[in-house]
């Protein structure tokens, strides 16, 4: 069992397998040009699942598949079914824009993945377009219902924006709902790579919009999940996301690890150790000794700009957020 300093249980890995990404998302990397890390510096996925082996051994529990735009990687349902195969217990899950999810989902399932995230922040098309760079929306979409449709569960995150989609809070809500996905909307996470121009809302916001058009009851927060939990009087649950506050921390059980071999305490740090030339190298017991010291080093809180100002300068793409 992995346990930091703070007596957290460490048990949840989050695996970058790129930093490219086939958006260019306003809150995330509008400035980014096409340019990437050489292919010849990533881990392969063979170096990847040495690596994921260790973790899983050490009592890692859930997995979480990220990228930038995991989909972007070719032969990604292999990686994941070698996953699979090793722990088919294991919480094998992914984040993703779901622009190419239509022709993948069913691999994908096949392999052993058994749960998505998707980023929905609207329903328009020139909402969609504005935020993402492209016309992208009817491709997301189609790969949410193709998803549904070969029986993966589906998440929503949502990022409202004043003045962009935060009059559609309740559509995204309400498509959610009927497609029988649950739905998190996450306070705008201010970071260097972001556009100036955006202004995210914060929970009291959204709630008092929420409120105006349903009853629901707090349901405080749910194990070490970063959400805090609402209920509608139909029983239909959803969740915000607020980095901002004290507790977003308390419970985290969480690290990171990049397509490069670093691995990350937590989201909005720079410390990283890496662990890419022992899995080259086949020195497992160097990269458990790693994975326990990062453990150990996993900071209290994140870093959004402490008493000395500073906050953390790697970029989301890198880490899958």
């Amino acid at each position: 069992m992995l346990i930091d300093s703070y007596n957290r249980v460490v048990d949840y890995l989050r695996v970058s397998v790129t930093e490219r990404c086939n958006f260019r998302c306003s809150y995330c990397m509008p400035e980014k040009p096409f340019s990437w890390v050489p292919k010849e510096n990533l881990l392969s996925f063979e170096e990847l699942f040495e690596f994921i082996k260790i973790a899983i051994d050490e009592g890692v529990k859930k997995i979480r598949i990220t990228g930038g735009e995991p989909l972007l990687r070719e032969d990604l349902d292999k990686f994941i079914k070698m996953i699979y195969d090793y722990s088919p217990s294991i919480d094998l899950a992914m984040t993703t824009n779901a622009y190419l999810l239509k022709g993948t989902a069913q691999r994908l399932k096949d392999a052993g993945l058994k749960r998505i995230n998707v980023s929905i922040d609207t329903l328009k098309s020139d909402v969609a377009q504005q935020i993402a760079g492209k016309d992208v929306l009817k491709n997301v979409l189609d790969g949410v219902e193709e998803a549904l449709r070969v029986g993966l569960k589906v998440k929503v995150n949502m990022v409202p924006m004043d003045g962009i989609n935060s009059q559609e809070i309740v559509d995204v809500l309400e498509y959610s709902k009927e497609r029988g996905m649950s739905v998190r909307f996450i306070e705008y996470m201010e970071n260097q790579h972001a556009s100036k121009e955006i202004k995210g809302l914060k929970s009291n916001e959204l709630l008092e919009i929420l409120s105006k058009h349903y009853s629901f009851s707090d349901d405080g927060f749910d194990g070490a999940s970063p959400s805090h939990y609402y209920t509608m009087d139909d029983g239909y649950r959803f969740g915000i996301i607020e980095p901002y506050e004290d507790d977003f921390c308390t419970k985290c059980n969480r690290i990171r690890l990049t397509a490069e071999g670093y691995l990350i305490p937590c989201l909005y740090f720079d410390e990283a150790m890496s662990i890419a030339d022992f899995v080259k190298r086949g020195e497992i017991k160097n990269a458990a000794l790693v994975l326990k010291e990062v453990v150990k080093n996993k900071p209290e809180k994140n870093r959004w700009g402490g008493d000395d100002g500073e906050s953390s300068k790697r970029a989301f793409y890198e880490t899958g957020g």
